[in-house]
Parts: structure tokens; sequence; C-alpha cells
């Protein structure tokens, strides 16, 4: 049963995101910088963006005659639609790139340009995953489909005692799922829950938007190299899949190892919608970082293996993550909190996993 309303208790002076959160800004302020995006973070966005365009438009200039290069620019697409989405529009859809609202909404919707909507993006990230994160029936990153049990409140079916060995197949259908299907019954959904008054468009406007954004975009990465390429149509079918299979199996490898763990905890409001803990210490128990050491992975993945800090501060861009990381793990510490970090991603990756397995059996 849907819960209409969930609240937290509310923080007091001192507490730990009070003490974290006055540390963190005498950080920047003390190191004289933006908690914005800076010249890395520029050259960043424009790498990230041209590994998405850059093939698309050798295909579709005819640089090549042979089908197994083409395919290969389809799954260089994918990687650059991954690296967009976790290091360019993430920042920009939570206020964290820029600190000019404009340039921030501009790169938002770049989101568009791999298939999905901003405004559902938005509402089913920023508000319901950032706020109820891993609460059931609230947090939407819970709920996925049937076949795949990311959470012990939910329905246990037979199916799920498998479910740590098929989940990482259609892992990669993610993004599939939200350039055909998904955006549609999100914007239903969210009209009957009245949550899209916060996004401050109608339904029909934005129903209008996205049936038009949706035919520009199969019009431009389907219909064009279909007409333009030297191949059958089903190759270039083939290869569009190819692409979104790479990046949404490249997302949510990032994404589940971040909530869906043994570690993390999945607690329920009692009858009047009330939460134990208050809303920061929430996400410390909800959520795991992973390979804070790796600056390579980081940098592809936007910060987002520093899941605690992006959680807590959302508005901060990705890249101060890890230096705000050290503040926030010692801000916990003193408190007596839990900060959970795993060495590296395969260790995150291979913990998931078992968790899955976990909740196909228990």
């Amino acid at each position: 049963m849907q819960r209409k309303t969930v609240q937290f208790p509310r923080p007091s002076a001192g507490d730990f995101y009070n003490t974290a959160r006055k540390r963190v800004h005498e950080y920047f302020k003390t190191a004289g910088i933006s908690k914005h995006a800076n010249a890395n973070m520029v050259i960043k966005t424009v790498v990230m963006l041209s590994m998405y365009l850059v093939p698309y438009f050798l295909m579709i200039f005819g640089a090549f005659s042979t089908f197994l290069p083409v395919l290969i620019c389809w799954i260089v697409m994918g990687a650059g639609m991954a690296g967009i989405g976790l290091s360019v529009m993430h920042d920009a859809n939570h206020g964290a790139y820029s600190k000019n609202r404009k340039i921030n909404e501009m790169l938002g919707q770049v989101i568009w340009f791999i298939g999905g909507s901003s405004v559902n993006w938005k509402i089913q990230h920023n508000i319901l995953h950032h706020s109820f994160t891993n609460v059931d029936h609230m947090d939407e990153d819970l709920e996925s489909v049937p076949f795949l049990r990311f959470s012990p409140h939910k329905k246990k079916l037979k199916i799920h005692r498998l479910q740590h060995i098929y989940a990482w197949f259609f892992y990669g259908f993610m993004t599939i799922m939200w350039a055909t299907s998904k955006d549609f019954k999100q914007l239903a959904r969210y009209k009957k829950k009245d949550l899209i008054k916060t996004q401050k468009k109608s339904y029909r406007a934005l129903l209008t938007e996205l049936i038009f954004v949706k035919i520009g975009y199969y019009a431009l990465f389907v219909v064009l190299p279909i007409v333009l390429l030297p191949f059958p149509w089903w190759q270039t079918v083939l290869g569009f899949l190819a692409m979104h299979f790479v990046a949404g199996f490249i997302l949510a490898i990032i994404f589940q190892p971040a909530h869906v763990m043994p570690d993390t905890t999945f607690p329920l409001p009692d009858e009047q919608g009330n939460m134990e803990n208050k809303w920061a210490i929430h996400q410390l128990m909800t959520t795991v970082n992973f390979a804070p050491k790796s600056r390579l992975f980081s940098w592809y993945v936007g910060g987002l293996n520093f899941q605690i800090e992006h959680h807590l501060f959302p508005n901060i861009c990705h890249i101060h993550y890890k230096k705000i990381s050290e503040i926030v793990k010692k801000t916990a510490e003193e408190f007596k909190l839990p900060y959970y970090s795993k060495p590296t991603f395969f260790s995150a990756v291979r913990e998931h996993k078992n968790f899955l397995k976990q909740l196909g059996r228990a």
C-alpha cells in the first residue's frame, strides 16, 4: 500500500548532519573554492559528450564501410551515454554543476539525447530516492521488475533464488526501458501521486514534450542511421540496442552496490509514517561507498563511488567528494555512526551479488 507521508525527526543544532555541514562549508571557505564545477569538470564534460557524439557522426558521415567498426562505435556510445548520465546530467539535475540555474537546466536536458526524461528523473531520483532511500513503497529504485527483489520487504518468488545469476543480464535493459515505456508510465504515476506539481509544469505540457522528444530521439538515433548507413536495418537496430545495453549495465552496477548491500538497512516508518532515525543518519545506514582510492574509476563514474557524500550533499559537484569524504567519515566516527565503505569496486559488486542471493532465499 502506498504511503502518503513519511517523516524523519527534525535535525538539531550540534547533531551529526549540522556538524558535518558546518565543517564542509568551512572547507570550501578556507580553500577559497566553489562547491560547483571547475575547469577539470568542464574538460570531463567535453570528453563524455565526445564519447557519445563523435562515434555517432563518424557513422552518419560514412567513415566506415563494414559493420564491425560501426558496432564498436555503438558500444563506445554506450560507455559515453553512461558517462554523461553519471558525470554531467546527474550533477546538473541536482543543481550541483553550476551556480547558474540556466546552465544546470541546459546540461540537465542532455538526458533527452540519451533517451530519458529530466522531469521524471528529478522526481524519481531527487525527490523519492534521495529523500526516502531504501524505504519500501517510497524509493522507486527498489521497485524495478517483479523478477528482481531488491528489498527484504518485497514479496519473494521462487525465481528469485536465481536472481544473483540472471540479474546482471537484465541490468543491461535499464536505459532501453527509459527510452521506451518507462517514462510514460512514470509520468502517469506521478500525476496520480500529485508529484508533477513539484516541477511547475502541467501534465499535458509534460506529456506533449515527452512525445515530441521521444520522436526526435528515435529519428536521430534509429531512423537516420537506418536511412544513411549501408547496412540492413536490423544491424542498425542491433547496434542501437547494444549501445543501450552497455549504458544500462554500467549504470546499474554503479548504483545497485551503493544501496542494495548486506551492510545497508531497509527501514520502515511506523503506522503514523514516522521514521526512527534523522534523515542524515538514515542516509549513512542505507548507503555504501566503494573504491575510494581509485582516481580513474571515480573520474568516470562521476564520483558516485562516494555515494554517502553525494546523498548528504547532492548540491555539491562530485569533483569535491573525495576531499569532503574525509570530513564526513571523521564526523561519523565522532558521533559513533556507521560509515560503510568497500576498498574496491569489485568487492562491492561481489557483496551486492551475495546480497541478491540472500534476498532470493531468505
